[in-house]
């Protein structure tokens, strides 16, 4: 009994050990990356900068890594430079099986690619935001609430809406988006993965000004729903001698025209609005 005990005892021991050195040594399976599910890496794109693994079924010869060149390339043994910037991984695969097929070098090539490291994936962030410039994509599913975070978020003269510019399926893509809704509404459905080559812009704020009888004339920034009340609360309010009722407004029509206009307090404030103050007659 005691012969039989060790003996499974050794048995399961020896199995559990030769788990744990395949998980350790074996390759991941293709397609696949340790954090990533798989239909989203083979959706995925090559760029300039990726790093792959490429491994050829029963042709070690022919499993090596590579990289994908600044023009979208990479040198393969006796194919030699293949296009794959651009394409997904299952494209990618199907293009060097269809290489060594044609070349004769494998009759039946069975190619497997896995995404070691993105490089090539980057987007561009600018306009107002604290560190403009270009950040790369480290996951695919890279938002936009998050590359703004990355970039800093906005400064103080920034919009409230974020332009998202780029290629969907080889097709022009634009969006508009609006910034707090993203945060406080939780993660909507404008909250958009971003792709590679995305470009993400925020420009300034719009602004009126004010002038005249104000206490503290100039520029200011037009929050949403802004009426000339508001607007006259934030130049400081009137100085002793000016008056609300004499309050003239210049606002540019659709052919760039200046009209002026007695507004009331309650009317919206637009982009480049100008409010002038007067003096009360009295």
């Amino acid at each position: 009994m005691n012969l039989l005990t060790r003996y499974f005892s050794s048995f399961f021991l020896f199995f559990f050990a030769v788990t744990a050195f395949a998980q350790a040594v074996l390759p991941a399976p293709a397609g696949t990356t340790p954090s990533l599910g798989s239909q989203t890496q083979q959706d995925y794109r090559l760029g300039a900068g990726d790093s792959i693994g490429i491994q050829v079924y029963q042709s070690p010869d022919l499993s090596v890594d590579a990289r994908v060149s600044e023009t979208g390339v990479i040198s393969y043994p006796l194919v030699g430079s293949l296009a794959l910037g651009g394409l997904t991984i299952s494209e990618a695969e199907k293009k060097i099986a269809d290489a060594l097929r044609t070349g004769g070098f494998v009759k039946v090539p069975q190619v497997n690619i896995v995404l070691r490291q993105v490089r090539g994936s980057q987007v561009a962030v600018l306009g107002q935001v604290s560190r403009p410039g270009r950040f790369p994509l480290e996951t695919f599913n890279t938002r936009a609430s998050d590359m703004l975070a990355a970039a800093g978020g906005m400064t103080a003269v920034g919009d409230d809406v974020l332009i998202v510019t780029g290629q969907r399926d080889g097709k022009p893509f634009r969006k508009v988006i609006d910034i707090p809704a993203l945060f406080l509404n939780g993660k909507s459905d404008n909250d958009i993965v971003l792709a590679g080559g995305d470009t993400l812009y925020v420009n300034k704020a719009p602004v009126f000004y004010i002038y005249g009888e104000a206490q503290h004339p100039g520029p200011y920034r037009i929050e949403r729903g802004m009426t000339v009340m508001q607007a006259l609360a934030q130049g400081g309010g009137l100085t002793a001698r000016g008056s609300q009722n004499r309050l003239r407004l210049h606002r540019r029509d659709a052919t760039g025209n200046v009209i002026e206009s007695s507004p009331k307090l309650t009317d919206q404030v637009q982009a480049e609005d100008v409010i002038y103050v007067r003096e009360s007659i009295f």
